[in-house]
């Protein structure tokens, strides 16, 4: 039986019960497109660092976990291009003087000073929801910005997946356990099939990430190696 992230932290019982049951795949549908979930500067810094080392400039990294996942991406990203399929980015939305998700649910009615913020602190706050430039958008690619956990929330993505003829989903980006599950999840409500590539998806913390990838797996959609989704955009190619 091949051996999946989230192995080491199932108990017994919970090998028996998955022993015990169907292994029900989703499978890719005719017409795939792949998402790109928060690829942003944010997560993974100006360099590769451990993340206690990471977070002193970069407060919301991801650490090494995202700059391991992302030659899997790069790679990912390229096979999707050369099949030709419907690429699509997704990021934040900044500049527009409204609250994410996250300042919303923590914003307090008494109002406190803003801190003062040196010039590189600026700077790293301009950039944050840029694109990394290894995964970034080519020409008739599409951008989304959004200011929720989910792709879908109060943005026209599923108008424009209807409007290509869409069926499946391929999922890369992070976290696992925040933006690409409630995309996940979403996704699977609008009866899309999701099909999210194992070494494509990363979080800041180990376990975190193997649980929400079993949880997705075993609930929403199909967790599948790169070279089962490599394979598959090759079938996809045109001839």
């Amino acid at each position: 039986m091949t051996q999946r992230v989230w192995d080491r932290y199932l108990t017994p019982a919970d090998k028996e019960h998955l022993n015990s049951a169907s292994d029900k795949r989703v499978g890719f549908g005719s017409k795939p497109a792949l998402l790109l979930v928060d690829l942003y500067r944010a997560v993974f810094g100006d360099k590769p660092e451990p993340l206690m080392q990471a977070i002193k400039t970069w407060p919301a990294s991801c650490g090494m976990a995202g700059w391991t996942a992302l030659p899997h991406i790069q790679h990912l990203l390229a096979a999707s291009r050369a099949a030709g399929i419907p690429v699509i980015h997704i990021t934040k939305l900044s500049g527009s003087g409204m609250l994410g998700w996250n300042d919303a649910i923590h914003y307090s009615a008494q109002k406190t000073p803003p801190k003062t913020m040196d010039e590189a602190t600026l700077d790293r706050k301009r950039r944050g929801d840029d694109i990394v430039d290894e995964v970034a958008p080519i020409a008739g690619e599409v951008v989304l910005r959004k200011t929720a956990p989910s792709a879908f929330w109060g943005t026209p993505l599923a108008g424009h997946l209807n409007f290509l003829g869409i069926d499946t989903l391929i999922v890369a980006g992070e976290s696992t356990s925040g933006c690409v599950r409630a995309t996940v999840v979403d996704a699977v409500s609008y009866r899309y099939r999701v099909q999210v590539v194992e070494e494509c998806v990363f979080d800041r913390h180990e376990a975190t990430h193997a649980m929400n990838l079993f949880d997705i797996h075993h609930k929403y959609a199909d967790v599948i190696k790169l070279d089962e989704a490599l394979a598959a955009l090759k079938t996809f190619c045109p001839a």
